[in-house]
């Protein structure tokens, strides 16, 4: 093809020139350009996932409790033998389903005195999920006659209190009469949620729990769920929640009287809708699994109940598709001075091009050929240096961060291929669409001015 052959030539031809310096330096931006936005992509996933599997390893996903207008610590007991704890595989989503309760308490050393928060946990305690987070020790053993004495606390709290391993806990129970017990701690556990977990949450046997409350051993606080988020298809969830929305939306509007547009109203919601798949997935399974229960259970997901650290994590998003925005404009300016550079200096071969019957079309082929290879050559050295960054700091762990601040100890990347390749048609596709711009300008070239330009 003759436009590309010419292409080339301009792309091989005085390398020394001004020309090559402006090719390295587009080449150059879209490169820092691209890496810039792979790295942020790549971290941004690491976040959520990292804080996400902390939410959902302490708390599952679906929390069932008695309902109740009281906002107490202490949960109203149900007999927790429910059709979704002992038939669990009629949801082919729900993972696992376990038991527990909460109670508050004091725990009284020598030279300290802190308030506490006593989570019991039974036999059906998923202790996979808390092995990421045991610092030392072992998880509690549960006894067949009688209620465990054994307790895992939290790095926080054993800081607090100077306790280790081995060590005896005495802790005050919130009652009428008030009760103590003696507890040994078998380990230590660190989440760095320390706000929600670490600084409150001691681990123990929920046959505690209900000696205290004089329960049943059939009674319990509430059931936690597990599920399999990857369980549902990603297009039906996708069109179920946008029905959902859209539905929401016009009762919403029909029910406000102070809105005279309803139709740009309605329109304009709709252009704010952001999919969330592991927000419609929870929903979706909370309605399916709510629909099963007596209407005194309370069904929650643990999005609502940490809304604040989910709202963090979509802050976080917004921020880094900001950045990519950013990084996109500056590219296009780059690229657009680029091809402006590149057509100046290749004037007379324009009008010597026009002046032998070559059309506009075909001389705008030449320069956007040119340009989409520096386009596909910043693309290329991008990747290797992004997906190097990245690799570097997933493998060897460079960066480091305050745990108490951003809830890890140092920087995660999560590979996601499909964001690489996304990044990657979006750097290529918007780049290529703006640089239509300045050949346009290669039609206004008159071919014997052209000629004597120099």
């Amino acid at each position: 093809m003759l436009s590309r052959f010419i292409a080339q030539r301009i792309r091989y031809s005085h390398n020394n020139s001004f020309s090559a310096v402006v090719h390295k330096i587009a080449v150059v931006s879209i490169a820092v350009g691209l890496a810039a936005a792979l790295v942020s992509f790549l971290i941004m996933h690491g976040f959520q996932s990292a804080v996400k599997d902390k939410i959902y390893s302490f708390s599952n996903h679906l929390l069932v409790t008695r309902f109740t207008m009281s906002n107490a610590v202490e949960e109203q007991p149900f007999d927790y033998r429910i059709d979704l704890y002992t038939n669990p595989q009629q949801f082919p989503f729900v993972q696992h389903v376990q038991e527990y309760s909460h109670k508050a308490g004091l725990v009284k050393t020598e030279s300290e005195v802190l308030g506490i928060v006593f989570k019991g946990v039974g036999k059906s305690f998923n202790t996979q999920a808390l092995t990421s987070t045991l610092q030392e020790g072992r998880f509690i053993q549960f006894s067949d006659s009688t209620y465990s004495n054994e307790v895992v606390i939290s790095r926080v709290i054993a800081d607090k209190l100077s306790a280790r391993v081995g060590d005896v806990l005495t802790i005050h129970f919130f009652q009428n009469p008030p009760r103590f017990r003696r507890l040994t701690v078998v380990g230590i556990y660190e989440t760095n949620l320390s706000e929600y977990f670490d600084n409150k949450i001691i681990i123990g046997d929920i046959g505690l729990v209900q000696r205290l409350n004089d329960w049943a051993p059939h009674l319990a606080g509430g059931l936690e769920v597990q599920l399999n988020l990857n369980h549902f298809n990603y297009f039906a969830l996708l069109r179920e929640d946008f029905s959902t929305y859209s539905e929401n939306v016009q009762m919403a509007i029909e029910s406000n009287p102070e809105i005279e547009n309803e139709k740009l109203a309605y329109w304009t919601a709709l252009l704010n809708y952001k999919f969330d798949y592991d927000r419609a997935a929870l929903e979706v399974a909370a309605r399916q699994i709510g629909d099963s229960m007596d209407y005194d259970l309370y069904l929650e997901t643990v999005r609502s109940k940490y809304i604040q650290v989910f709202e963090w994590l979509d802050l976080i998003k917004r921020q880094v598709k900001i950045l990519l925005v950013i990084i996109l404009v500056v590219i296009c300016v780059n690229m657009i001075s680029v091809l402006l550079i590149m057509v100046m200096e290749r004037t007379p071969m324009v009008g010597i091009l026009k002046a032998m019957g070559a059309t506009n079309k075909f001389i705008r082929n030449v320069f956007l050929q040119t340009g989409t290879h520096l386009i596909v050559r910043g693309l290329l050295w991008g990747n290797f240096l992004g997906l190097g960054v990245c690799w570097l700091q997933y493998q060897f762990k460079l960066i480091r961060l305050n745990p108490h601040d951003y809830y890890m100890e140092y920087v995660p990347v999560q590979w996601s291929w499909g964001t690489v390749v996304l990044l990657n048609l979006i750097v290529f596709a918007t780049v290529l669409i703006v640089l239509l711009l300045p050949t346009r300008f290669i039609a206004r070239i008159n071919p014997i001015q052209a000629i004597r330009f120099d």
